[in-house]
């Protein structure tokens, strides 16, 4: 199966990196510039998000992942903000 891309507004930074840690597999994110970083990777993480932070929240960015419960569950993240992370 590809990979999917899920496109994810005014995201809440802590919450969004502790719903990276219960992904099973690879999730990258992807830049204007074409580049994609593995968010699994705490060094990728400080790179990437750090450009895409405004106001401690992320306006908006590109997600791309490997397995389709790691797009839904991070689909469901960006539908209902911070609520679906506490619930994994």
């Amino acid at each position: 199966m590809s990979p999917k891309m899920v496109e994810l507004h005014d995201v809440d930074v802590p919450s969004f990196l502790k719903l990276l840690d219960s992904c099973e597999g690879e999730v990258y994110l992807m830049t204007r510039d074409g580049d994609r970083l593995n968010l699994k990777s705490k060094l990728c993480q400080l790179v990437g998000l750090t450009t895409l932070i405004e106001g401690g929240k992320i306006a908006e960015a590109f997600v791309m992942c490997e397995k389709e419960a790691d797009e839904s569950k991070l689909f469901r993240f960006n539908l209902y903000k911070a609520g679906s992370a506490e619930k994994e």
